[in-house]
């Protein structure tokens, strides 16, 4: 927006600047050709009263003439008669033709040529008289009086002239002298504002070029932080205009074929020479694409270096139009081998543990069915043995048989909670929406016995309804609910809490890394031996025992198989508890 305003600015500007030079120009021809007639009228004035004085002078010299040759009949005074006629008439012709568009004056200069053809008429009948002057004398003298007074008349009307002339003259002088101090202060004002406008316009456009220099750094510095960013970043730009079918490529896209940058010509033709056979058709049908419909996809394929290195691409690009509605391809491409690769080794991986999982769930088949099987038969045998020659066996072989039987028993329910983990960590999770109330009154049923035998006192908060999988959040209850009965204290009713609230991540930033999601936070509490906060995070390691005295038997699975199933359900367990003051398992669950 700023670039489009000092554009309109400076082209303001600059008509401005080219709007005032022809007005200037204008203004100054219109001044000096006026100022030039004004000039020219002034010096024809002086001229035209130059010529009437003159022919008034001539008017004189022909009478003198004229009278030289009456008194001394000398021909010398005839002929400067005839020359002073002469000069009078073209004297006239030359008053006649400086006079143009003042009609007073030429109406007096026509009465002056009448009065002029008079006076030189009565200069020709005088003559006439002169040749026989004692016939013509009085003729004469009439002649020449008459002649006095046509004189005297050309006298006033020559006066009259002049003094119509002196005053055009004056006018003229004075419209000459304020042309001649107007202009200059007027061509200097116009100058000085124009000396404005254009140091206004160099200080813009000296601001522009600094702002533009700026602008060009800030450019240069981008463009070789781009192809630093290129490099680390082993991606490269190119760009492709649809309508004259030019490309340019970056620098770094010839560094990611093994050549020098500019090394050769930007073209579709030259770039395909690098790209692996197989994934020819991938470039060029989607360049096709793009160039008919304008549509762009990414795409994945693989070159061949200049020195025979395979690499695998991924570009992806975008139609960008100008203010003309030409389009211009833009692709960015990525150098993804170490990505291609990695994932070619995690499908290695992934088949692998599919085998791996294979092998488990037949080891599962094998553990629920062929291992489970001896034990059976290995516990009829011994209840056999016992039943029959119980009588028979001394103390020691009683305890034997007891030891071997409770290892028997053992073994059964490592298998069984072997059994259930795996099962928790099946890939198949069919989640539900389910009342997690119900879930727990299963499990309290499931556990009824062993609530009785204990006399323990179970207190439970309304518990939400949420998708998860149910038969796993009623195992997470019952390891949980069975774990506090187990390690209750000698003596005391156990006393099991079971609540539940909202929280989220702000609440328990340390747990969570995905801000702002909302969990809902079910803990069970107990009054049992608890144990130290130090072990709170090894109680949730697969076989890991805190006691492993008798009193209390187990596997080490129970709690393993809680995170497990907090992991399924994208949640989290924590335990919190001290010694002999009773134990806390919270269990976070996305809602």
């Amino acid at each position: 927006m700023a670039i489009t305003a000092n554009h309109i600015f400076v082209r303001s500007i600059f008509a401005a600047s080219l709007f005032i030079l022809i007005f200037i120009s204008g203004i100054t021809y219109k001044n000096t050709v006026s100022l030039t007639e004004s000039m020219e009228w002034v010096v024809e004035s002086y001229k035209f009263q130059t010529e009437v004085e003159q022919l008034f002078s001539l008017l004189k010299d022909a009478e003198i003439a004229q009278r030289g040759f009456l008194i001394s009949a000398d021909s010398s005074f005839l002929e400067k008669y005839f020359m002073s006629r002469e000069r009078v008439v073209l004297s006239f012709s030359r008053i006649d033709s400086l006079l143009t568009g003042n009609t007073q004056q030429q109406q007096n200069l026509k009465f002056l040529n009448q009065l002029i053809d008079l006076r030189l008429q009565q200069y020709d009948l005088s003559m006439k008289y002169s040749s026989d002057l004692f016939l013509n004398h009085e003729q004469l003298i009439a002649g020449m009086k008459k002649g006095n007074e046509t004189t005297d008349l050309i006298d006033n009307q020559i006066d009259k002239i002049v003094d119509l002339e002196n005053s055009n003259l004056k006018e003229r002088k004075e419209k000459y002298e304020f042309k001649s101090f107007f202009v200059p202060w007027f061509t200097l004002l116009i100058m000085l504002f124009s000396l404005f406008v254009f140091v206004l316009a160099y200080v813009k456009i000296n601001s522009d070029l600094e702002e533009q220099k700026r602008s060009n750094k800030k450019l240069l510095i981008s463009t070789e932080s781009m192809k630093h960013a290129e490099a680390i970043g082993e991606f490269f730009i190119s760009q492709w205009d649809l309508k004259t079918n030019r490309f340019i490529f970056s620098d770094n896209l010839y560094r990611l074929l093994g050549c020098e940058p500019q090394s050769f010509e930007a073209n579709a033709e030259n770039f395909l020479k690098f790209v692996h056979p197989d994934d020819r058709h991938i470039v060029s049908n989607g360049s096709e694409s793009t160039r008919l419909s304008g549509t762009v996809f990414p795409r994945t394929y693989r070159i061949i270096r200049k020195d025979g290195e395979l690499r695998y691409l991924k570009s992806m690009g975008k139609i960008i139009a100008d203010k003309k509605g030409n389009l211009t391809h833009v692709s960015v491409a990525k150098d993804i081998t170490q990505f291609q690769l990695s994932n070619l080794a995690l499908e290695k991986r992934n088949q692998e543990l599919e085998q791996s999982i294979a092998e488990l769930e037949s080891f599962n088949h094998v553990a629920s069915h062929d291992l489970q099987e001896p034990l059976r038969k290995i516990q009829t045998f011994i209840s056999r043995i016992s039943e029959k020659d119980q009588l028979h066996m001394d103390e020691n072989s009683k305890e034997y048989f007891a030891r071997i039987q409770a290892s028997v028993s053992r073994m059964r329910t490592l298998i069984d909670d072997l059994l259930l983990y795996s099962r928790t960590t099946k890939t198949d999770k069919n989640f539900e929406k389910s009342d997690l109330n119900l879930l727990l009154e299963n499990t309290l049923q499931e556990l009824s016995q062993q609530i009785e035998e204990k006399n323990a006192v179970i207190n439970s908060s309304k518990l939400p309804a949420l998708r998860v999988i149910p038969f796993q959040i009623q195992q997470l209850f019952y390891n949980l609910i069975s774990n506090s009965l187990k390690y209750s204290k000698s003596g005391i009713t156990p006393i099991i809490n079971i609540d539940c609230r909202k929280t989220d991540t702000h609440e328990n930033p340390e747990l969570f890394s995905d801000a702002g999601k909302k969990y809902y936070k079910i803990s069970v509490s107990d009054n049992g031996m608890g144990f130290e906060q130090d072990y709170a995070t090894k109680v949730f390691e697969l076989f890991s025992r805190l006691h492993i005295n008798d009193d209390f038997p187990g596997t080490g699975i129970g709690l393993s198989i809680c995170k497990k199933i907090a992991d399924n359900h994208s949640g989290v367990i924590i335990a919190e508890s001290k010694p002999n003051e009773g134990a806390t398992f919270s269990v976070f669950l996305p809602y």
